[in-house]
């Protein structure tokens, strides 16, 4: 394990990852936690954060000795017009592997409950892991800080970060309209919702070519939802009440026909997400005729992120073999 017994804190000290070291999960000061002092390896010993964290940062640490790996999504004066948009980015890790450049690249969408962007242990060691199966992979980091309508703004830094690397296609080596998205929980949803008419269409970009939920929310069902969220919540997501937002695109079960193939992970015992939300997005799709793989660990909850150590160890590679099999 990279940097085992280091501790958390001083590796996200480190000089060269400054822009993105306090996005390791947005929105959350863990200089202020037990954990900014904790060694990697009591971290996973006492399974406070998953996968492998070591991994990730050494990539990291890899990206930023280039010099060329960290891009903003806003500029300064957009940000000074709305705070919540300094720190949303993409960070660039490319694939040493030289068939990378002909294959479509990986958009990498971390979830966070939409409070959040777990960067930590699902952003940089996944982008890693895609990496190492010869992907260029964008992990990003959008917007969590909102009153109203979040999802919408949301969806803005996907186009946003979309039309950058079409921009920049030739120098990140890749076709900026061929690509995946991969999506965390919340970040799950996100890549979600790009699939209906709030997403690519509506911004006139590509299709993604697959997708990658794991452990997503897909559906405002309260028979599925675990808790209630509240109107001023809801208002916060959606601009609306819950009710008015089943009513559109936010309900992603009632708008699966412009989905890619889609390829689902979860585990069984997920204490956050029901199951039910993985299990009926894979019939809609089913039903729709568009291909679909849906693999459930019987073991382990949720935020498992690379699966280290448990049984869904190795899902990213089972995704990427899915889809090139399509």
């Amino acid at each position: 394990m990279a940097y085992e017994n280091a501790a958390l804190g001083s590796l996200l000290s480190d000089h060269r990852i400054k822009q993105v070291a306090k996005d390791a999960i947005r929105n959350r000061d863990l200089e202020a936690e037990p954990v900014w002092n904790m060694s990697l390896a009591d971290l996973k010993a006492e399974q406070l954060f998953s996968g492998e964290i070591g991994s990730g940062i050494e990539r990291l640490y890899k990206a930023a000795d280039t010099g060329d790996w960290y891009y903003p999504l806003y500029s300064e004066e957009e940000c000074a017009e709305n705070e919540a948009r300094k720190g949303v980015s993409l960070v660039w890790f490319p694939s040493d592997l030289p068939e990378a450049d002909k294959r479509p690249f990986i958009l990498l969408v971390p979830g966070g409950g939409f409070v959040n962007v777990w960067n930590l242990t699902e952003g940089w060691p996944i982008a890693g892991a895609f990496n190492r199966l010869g992907y260029h992979v964008f992990i990003l980091t959008y917007q969590v800080e909102c009153d109203e309508k979040l999802l919408e703004k949301d969806m803005e830094d996907f186009a946003r970060a979309l039309k950058l690397i079409r921009e920049k296609e030739d120098h990140f080596h890749v076709k900026g309209g061929n690509y995946i998205t991969c999506g965390f929980s919340a970040g799950g949803y996100l890549i979600c919702l790009w699939n209906t008419n709030m997403g690519y269409p509506a911004y006139g970009i590509p299709k993604p070519q697959a997708s990658f939920p794991v452990y997503p929310v897909v559906t405002l069902r309260k028979d599925i939802r675990y808790g209630e969220p509240d109107l001023a919540s809801c208002v916060r997501l959606y601009g609306c009440s819950l009710e008015e937002a089943a009513a559109k695109e936010y309900e992603i079960l009632d708008h699966v026909e412009g989905f890619p193939p889609s390829a689902i992970f979860l585990a069984a015992q997920d204490e956050l997400v029901n199951p039910e939300n993985s299990k009926l997005l894979a019939a809609a799709l089913q039903e729709k005729h568009i291909p679909c793989k849906l693999e459930i660990g019987p073991e382990g909850g949720h935020g498992f992120a690379d699966g280290s150590g448990m049984c869904m160890a190795g899902w990213t590679k089972r995704a990427i073999q899915w889809f090139e099999a399509l």
